[in-house]
Formats: structure tokens, C-alpha cells, sequence
């Protein structure tokens, strides 16, 4: 019976893992609509790159918008928002990468702050 129940765990604790890979491909393909809204923001007011980059920005909504009713059946709501702050982190990297922003000081403080913040919330989850 003991076998049974560590099976059973270690399956629970597996699909509880990838519950949380999937939250967090979801968030990253949600934090790059702000890639793409800066980008619409930097083109000529619907001009063809404007809107081609308005429109990825949109369509990466609506498909976050789907898969975040698929997080929403695996989490409760307060642990899948909180994991939203994540987000941030995200945008501090694409800013880097895709636009050449300087990553200051304040940002490395406020991204901690934000990963502490989320660690804490899912380890009171378990």
C-alpha cells in the first residue's frame, strides 16, 4: 500500500510540474505582445508594418486568452495570476535583446522582487 501511495505522489508531483512548464510557455508567448506592440508603436500609424505588428500583437492575445482557461482549470486563480507577475522579467529581457535597453539597477531589484514574490506564493500553494 505504501508503494502505491508514493506512486501515486510522484505522479501527482510530475503532472503538478508540468502544470507549471505549461503555465509559464504561456506567459512567455504572452509577454511577447508587448514586443510587438513597441514595435507597432515605432511604425508609422497604420502604415503596413504598423499593422502587421498590431495584428501578431493581437492574435497573441487571443491565443494566451484561449490557454489561460486551460491554466485556470489547473490552478486556482490567485496562484495563476501571481505567476502573471513573471511577465515582467520577461519584458526586461526582450527589451534587452530586441531593442538594446540598459538593464539598470532598479529593474535586476524590481525582477527579484517579483521572482521572490512568485517563488513564495507557489511554495505556499504545496
Amino acid at each position: 500500500m505504501n508503494f502505491a501511495r508514493i506512486c501515486l505522489a510522484r505522479n501527482v508531483k510530475k503532472e503538478k510540474i508540468k502544470n507549471y512548464i505549461f503555465l509559464h510557455i504561456i506567459l512567455i508567448i504572452f509577454s511577447f505582445c508587448s514586443v510587438f506592440s513597441k514595435l507597432a508603436g515605432q511604425s508609422e500609424f497604420l502604415s503596413f508594418e504598423f499593422c502587421i505588428f498590431y495584428g501578431i500583437s493581437i492574435a497573441i492575445l487571443g491565443i494566451y486568452a484561449i490557454f489561460w482557461q486551460q491554466i485556470l482549470k489547473r490552478f486556482s486563480l490567485t496562484v495563476a495570476f501571481i505567476n502573471k507577475a513573471i511577465t515582467i522579467v520577461w519584458g526586461i529581457l526582450w527589451g534587452a535583446m530586441f531593442f538594446k535597453e540598459q538593464i539598470t539597477t532598479n529593474m535586476i531589484i524590481g525582477a527579484v522582487i517579483v521572482f521572490v514574490g512568485v517563488s513564495l506564493v507557489v511554495m505556499s500553494d504545496e
